[in-house]
């Protein structure tokens, strides 16, 4: 019995194949939303290249995660859903777990921190989980969902250290692909990507490298949680140092996973770092430019765009704002900057 719990753990711990992330936007049955690739002449003339920003904010949830989310729990076997799921989050996993689980049909219990925007705490109540708030400065978060998982036999979603997680996230650069394909782009030349656990890099690097090899993938750090610029130079994984912040919550991970970093260490060109000032000034940028709310981890890639980090002169560039869940009142004084 041991041994079959550890052959099946192992196989979750492989990156998945592109036809893996194929089949996780094949099964997601018309639940997701292909969100739009938005381009502005304006913001061409700008920047002298053509930036084509992918709107995930739009997505179920308003973030990503609902892709990867989705994939692994309708794939949980019918036999295992029961007791429900259990997931650790600073936001928007918790989000899309406790949606996802809503639409299967299972209980979910979410562990998020006690600084979490509360708009992200109350839309995982809302869709009916039971949201247990903690201070992740004391209390190890997985640590706890493996306990919690193993006493109550709950399946444990992880937020990005699974293969099922990565396919699922690794749709949404199908679609990049595919739309920039519509929109009559010759050539793909970067994909920037904010990261943190790394899933939905490594997802959408595996697909990019099969769909479009020569498209640069690039991940996007806020200042001080640089660990995978670090990681890809040192070529080992390493970590964040504690004692920094960042308005970017979803993307303040004390590192990358063993699983996306060894996929970032195959397939990602590099990674950049922006400050909190230049990601609020991305916020109001797709406001004003594009007409989208971006939360601060989700401008991160534009931001990197906006300031040079990644160039897009003479050059094609897709950034992924990846979420919307902002608190209103930081929003507000994001536009007023």
């Amino acid at each position: 019995m041991n041994q079959t719990f550890d052959e099946a753990r192992d196989f979750y711990l492989q990156p998945p194949e592109f036809t893996e992330i194929r089949d996780a936007g094949a099964n997601a049955g018309g639940q997701l939303v292909r969100t739009p690739l938005f381009e502005s002449e304006r913001v061409n003339h700008k920047l002298g290249g053509r930036l084509l920003l992918k709107a995930e904010g739009l997505q179920r949830t308003g973030s990503f995660k609902a892709r990867g989310a989705l994939n692994f729990i309708a794939g949980i076997p019918t036999a295992g859903r029961a007791r429900g799921v259990v997931a650790y989050s600073s936001g928007n996993h918790g989000q899309a777990v406790s949606w996802a689980a809503s639409r299967i049909g299972i209980p979910a219990l979410v562990i998020m921190p006690e600084t979490a925007p509360a708009a992200k705490v109350e839309r995982a109540r809302g869709w009916g989980a039971d949201v247990q708030l903690i201070d992740w400065g004391v209390v190890d978060a997985k640590r706890l969902c493996q306990s919690i998982a193993a006493e109550r036999g709950m399946t444990m979603v992880s937020p990005f250290e699974d293969r099922r997680i990565i396919a699922g996230a690794g749709t949404l650069a199908t679609e990049v692909v595919e739309q920039a394909a519509e929109m009559k782009t010759p050539e793909l030349d970067a994909m920037l990507i904010g990261c943190s656990g790394g899933g939905l890099l490594a997802g959408c690097a595996i697909a990019a490298h099969a769909l479009s090899p020569q498209t640069e993938m690039w991940g996007v750090e806020p200042a001080g949680f640089d660990d995978l610029a670090r990681s890809l130079a040192a070529r080992e994984r390493l970590a964040n140092e504690p004692g920094h912040s960042s308005i970017c919550d979803a993307l303040t991970a004390r590192t990358m996973g063993d699983l996306t970093f060894s996929i970032a260490l195959r397939h990602v060109r590099g990674a950049v770092s922006v400050s909190d000032g230049e990601v609020m000034q991305a916020m109001r940028f797709a406001f004003e430019e594009f007409r989208i709310v971006v939360e601060p981890g989700g401008a991160a890639a534009l931001a990197a765009a906006m300031f040079g980090r990644v160039p897009v002169a003479g050059r094609t560039v897709a950034v992924v704002a990846s979420g919307s869940n902002v608190d209103a009142e930081l929003y507000r004084r994001t536009l007023e900057i």
